[in-house]
């Protein structure tokens, strides 16, 4: 029997928290409001940037979004993903 290698739903919110951590860590860093990193991603309000942030209602950076802010951060996107493999190897040891 093949065995389950799926990430629990509590892996996988724990990773788009951890990416919205970093998002907020690097955004403060460079100096910027969520204002001024949405409206420099194209949107009209902060929406998206500050529940992505902390994960609220479930909202979550994609792939365009986090390409977007590495470059307007001018970060490497690797750095967006900081912590993750963590949160994987701990998923990893509990199977």
């Amino acid at each position: 029997m093949l065995k389950n290698e799926t990430l629990r739903n509590e892996t996988v919110e724990k990773i788009y928290k951890k990416i919205g951590e970093n998002v907020k860590k690097y955004r403060e860093k460079k100096g910027l409001s969520q204002l001024e990193l949405a409206l420099k991603m194209g949107f009209k309000s902060i929406s998206l940037i500050s529940q992505a942030e902390l994960y609220k209602n479930k909202r979550h950076f994609n792939v365009e979004h986090l390409a977007k802010i590495a470059y307007i951060l001018n970060i490497e996107i690797e750095k967006l993903f900081e912590g993750v493999n963590e949160i994987i190897q701990e998923e990893k040891n509990k199977n």
